[in-house]
């Protein structure tokens, strides 16, 4: 698969938004709360996303892909 704009910048933006997503879940206490009541009441009528994908979006590093992905190339 050849890396272009495109696919850097869907790749960025898919990032961008597990970060949202990621805000959202730590503005709530999950040590007292289950990850499936956070995800019913809190993410899914936000982002409307499975919880299969928040266990996907909780366990990508976000702040390490988005560095790899923001910088810039050698061969721009």
């Amino acid at each position: 698969m050849a890396v272009t704009k495109q696919s850097i910048g869907a790749k960025r933006n898919r990032l961008l938004r597990y970060q949202q997503v990621m805000e959202e879940f730590n503005k709530h206490d999950c040590r007292y709360t289950p990850i499936t009541v956070i995800h019913r009441e809190f993410i899914y009528p936000k982002f409307h996303i499975s919880r299969d994908t928040l266990y996907r979006i909780l366990n990508t590093p976000v702040e390490e892909e988005l560095v790899k992905v923001t910088l810039p190339s050698l061969f721009d």
